[in-house]
């Protein structure tokens, strides 16, 4: 099937979470989340749209972006929502690495205020269902860097395979070095995991 006639969810629920796709007014939460993240995801995500946002109208620009990129299915963002608070908790990526495969990569950051809870592992685990299910993945990939921890132990709970180190491929802005790991997960793991 044409991945524009994908009848895709936009919305995912799991025990303790809502996890739903961008849509235009977000901008106005996503704003001060960005700043309260922006010193968080310095380290690991600079490259993250949340570290570029300075006003509300970047953050509106953003989230549009997100919605946009969703239509087309060149990519998949998602917020993670508490169900009891309604606080925001982690976002999610899904990235396109090959739509004839198909194959694709996950992505996350959790909320400062929310780290260490297990939402993100709730939340990935509900995106690789979204990724196999509707998606038709047949591998998914993820990326990290190998001094974070917490992004490693997500991906091991999450059942995903160490496929490659690369060390001490990059050099942070305070001086330091650090290597990436890539994890892989197969249709044929996650059907097992899920029995």
């Amino acid at each position: 099937m044409h991945k524009l006639l994908l009848d895709l969810p936009t919305r995912l629920e799991t025990e303790r979470l809502y996890l739903r796709s961008y849509q235009p007014g977000d901008g106005a939460w996503y704003y001060p989340m960005s700043l309260r993240n922006q010193p968080h995801l310095a380290r690991y995500e600079a490259g993250n749209a949340v570290n570029r946002i300075k006003r509300e109208e970047d953050a509106e620009i953003v989230v549009r972006g997100f919605a946009a990129d969703w239509v087309a299915r060149a990519a998949f963002f998602m917020a993670a929502f508490c169900c009891d608070t309604q606080e925001f908790a982690a976002q999610l990526y899904i990235g396109v690495v090959n739509w004839e495969l198909p194959e694709f990569e996950v992505g996350y950051f959790a909320d400062v205020a929310h780290e260490g809870q297990g939402y993100v592992t709730e939340a990935v685990r509900a995106a690789l269902g979204f990724i196999f299910e509707h998606l038709g993945a047949e591998r998914v990939r993820l990326e990290c860097d190998d001094t974070n921890l917490r992004s490693l132990a997500v991906a091991e709970r999450c059942g995903m395979v160490r496929e490659a180190h690369f060390r001490l491929n990059k050099r942070h802005e305070d001086g330091t070095r650090s290597g990436t790991v890539i994890y892989g997960l197969l249709r044929s793991e996650f059907a097992v995991s899920k029995a």
